[in-house]
């Protein structure tokens, strides 16, 4: 590969643990709150000790140094607790989808290959349905009472009763290159792997993400984010304990109760998703918006449109909008920008010292400036990407052809060296010696307003190529018929990207994590439902 990429030197870098993190907070300011849960407040010295309390209790239940202990729990104190206490074995912390079901919740648990469970009491049937497929499981501790009797295979016991009461500290401490967690991915073309993250990799995130964006001891993030994804741990939870800082944690994210809840906690930091940030920059005024105008100096997430950022800065006072990253769970961030540097329109950020990430042709060729192709990326600091997918060694040497993580996902770099995503890899479509990005064209149509949902998508074609489908769900009352669509999309794609198929569904496919099967809607192709340009008499001119 060419000299384009980062110029950066390996070199060992800051090297963390969240265990070893917490200890400085609390010997520093225990009784400073550290969580917020809808106002239960709890310090630092508190969750230390829940932590560790329940950490020898489980130690006592047989957990030990790199054994695996799945959690399914929502937006609360156990979340937390329970997630420190398994690190605080060197355990790993397994923390899965609480809307994991059926199939998808089996699959989880059995690779996690552990033998405790700890989720909530009203997930206990879902439990119950697939536990007498999960051979190595021996125990679940059900948070909060039942409601009615469960019919497990497995035994049960309420998480009260395991909650511990020894407070002595725990010696033997993990290290930045231990196994921490594992976070699974969404699964949209196969069974969902579980990513095996270190300790300093989550650390590592969390001190990227304060570089970006800033916070110091006097601030308060709030986040309705979940506790099961590595955002809302890394980015609120542990950054907050690197700088001694609160965070308030919100059980959902609602637009109604955003603004209360950000004047209730005094927050000053919003980690949210640019999906979010759009909702609340639309959402009708409210007294408490306007009371704490200006309160949010910093709100984080991606990706956040310009016109959100500007309706933000205006609106609500924001000095700090959305960040400018691009990451992936196997390695994030790996370009970034430090807060107030300067970004092109629809950039993300410029390649971090941290990692080298280049733009590759099918054929792993360096390809030049504003040209697109794969995003490959790795690490020149130790323990700041996964460290492969557990019990998959075969699926992470492919993932890493020639030492290079493929992310398969198109990106390019400009000739400044800012970094712009552009697409999915098995998103990607060509048609006609055109390249088209299932990204961008529905971020084309999700702005027409009658569209609820959209999804871009390919179908397979008897020409040789792809023909483009859109496949869409309208706003309740809407009326727009699949021609009326095409005619006003003449105005918004390029000719060449036009659809040949639209189909209007009341939902689309979609994985526990909510992403949209895209294989299956290309597997489905023209459905009975399916309107198709050729079946029509109308031209389409190339402008």
């Amino acid at each position: 590969m060419s000299g384009t990429g980062n110029t950066e030197t390996w070199s060992v870098g800051e090297q963390d643990t969240a265990i070893a993190a917490l200890d400085r907070a609390v010997a520093r300011h225990p009784e400073r709150v550290f969580l917020d849960f809808s106002g239960e407040l709890y310090t630092y010295k508190e969750v230390d000790s829940l932590s560790t309390k329940l950490a020898h209790s489980l130690a006592k239940l047989g957990v030990k140094r790199g054994q695996t202990v799945v959690t399914m729990l929502d937006n609360n104190i156990d979340a937390v607790v329970c997630w420190l206490a398994i690190n605080k074995l060197c355990a790993v912390s397994v923390p899965i989808n609480t809307a994991l079901r059926g199939e998808f919740l089996r699959h989880q648990i059995a690779d996690a290959d552990t033998r405790l469970l700890i989720c909530e009491a009203a997930y206990m049937e879902r439990v119950a349905a697939v536990s007498n497929q999960l051979n190595t499981l021996e125990l679940v501790l059900h948070r909060s009472a039942l409601d009615t009797p469960v019919d497990c295979v497995i035994p049960i016991a309420p998480l009260d009763e395991h909650r511990g009461h020894d407070s002595t500290p725990i010696e033997d401490k993990p290290v930045p290159a231990d196994l921490a967690c594992l976070i699974y991915t969404s699964g949209t073309t196969g069974p969902s792997k579980g990513c095996m993250i270190s300790y300093n990799f989550m650390c590592n995130l969390a001190r990227l993400q304060l570089k970006a964006g800033p916070a110091t001891e006097n601030d308060v993030t709030i986040t309705p984010l979940p506790l099961f994804h590595m955002n809302a741990l890394c980015v609120s939870i542990i950054a907050s304990i690197m700088v001694g800082a609160r965070a308030a944690i919100l059980p959902r994210f609602s637009v109604s109760n955003f603004w209360p809840e950000v004047e209730r906690s005094g927050a000053t930091i919003a980690s949210i998703l640019g999906g979010m940030g759009g909702l609340l920059a639309q959402a009708p005024d409210n007294d408490a918006m306007k009371r704490c105008f200006g309160q949010i100096h910093t709100a984080r997430g991606n990706p956040y449109t310009e016109e959100t950022k500007e309706i933000w800065r205006r609106r609500f006072g924001t000095r700090l909008v959305g960040g400018n990253g691009y990451g992936l769970t196997e390695a994030c961030v790996v370009t970034s920008l430090a807060a107030g540097e300067y970004a092109k329109p629809g950039s993300s950020g410029k390649r971090i010292p941290d990692f080298d990430v280049r733009i590759v042709d099918d054929n792993d060729q360096e390809l030049p400036a504003n040209v697109a192709g794969e995003i490959v990326v790795r690490p020149l600091r130790p323990d700041i990407m996964f460290q492969g997918y557990w019990r998959r060694p075969e699926e992470t040497l492919k993932l890493m052809r020639n030492m290079w993580l493929h992310t398969g996902d198109i990106g390019k770099f400009d000739e400044d060296g800012f970094f712009y995503f552009v697409d999915r890899k098995k998103d990607y479509l060509r048609r006609r010696g055109e390249n088209i990005s299932s990204f961008e064209m529905e971020s084309a149509f999700a702005v027409h307003p009658a569209i609820s949902e959209v999804a871009v998508h390919a179908v397979f074609s008897d020409k040789g190529e792809d023909d483009v489908k859109v496949t869409a769900i309208l706003h309740a009352g809407a009326s727009l018929t699949e021609e009326e669509l095409f005619r006003w999309a003449t105005d918004s794609v390029p000719y060449y990207a036009l659809p040949r198929y639209i189909e209007f569904r009341d939902s689309l496919p979609k994985n526990p994590q909510g992403r949209v099967l895209k294989y299956q809607l290309r597997d489905e192709g023209k459905t009975a439902r399916t309107w198709d340009l050729e079946e029509t008499d109308i031209s389409v001119s190339k402008r």
